[in-house]
């Protein structure tokens, strides 16, 4: 009797386990999620302009999904617009590394001016959902002088 309890209790624990990681993963949003946002940013730059655009993205609801959000940086490492922290707007953050001593604005910028568009991996940075430093990749593709990203979480 107690053999059956004990085997219906651990599938009852190892159901909810899997079911919280789905929740997580729903929580969180795909490469493939990343790249369609910064594809529609970047039409949305075309079609409105920088100045609306930049405002849409920091301050606006339609470029912001679970942990995805919109970034603008120009080739000097100057924040243009941030989803997640609309502080770091207007701020040169160039020099900003993380918590390794990674600099991934530089980073960033070097990959928009040597290929153009990409994925900048291996960094960490604060997730504004759970609130804790995790894992990052970031898609970016450069536009004119700027560069486009949204970056998802690896946590």
């Amino acid at each position: 009797m107690f053999a059956v309890f004990l085997h219906r209790l651990l599938a009852i624990v190892a159901l909810s386990l899997a079911m919280t990681g789905l929740a997580r993963a729903a929580d969180q949003g795909t490469a493939a999620e990343a790249e369609a946002m910064v594809k529609k940013a970047v039409a949305y730059i075309k079609a409105n302009g920088p100045e609306k655009a930049y405002e849409e993205f920091t301050h606006g609801k339609s470029f912001k999904d679970r942990d995805l959000y919109i970034i603008v940086y120009d080739l000097n490492g100057k924040n243009l617009a941030q989803g997640a922290n609309p502080k770091l707007v207007g701020k040169d953050l160039i020099n900003l590394k993380d918590p390794d001593g990674k600099p991934l604005i530089q980073m960033f910028v070097d990959l928009a001016k040597t290929k153009g568009k990409g994925w900048v991996e291996g960094y960490k940075f604060l997730n504004p959902v759970t609130q804790k430093i995790e894992g990052k990749a970031m898609y970016l593709e450069r536009l004119g002088d700027t560069l486009v990203g949204c970056g998802i979480y690896k946590g």
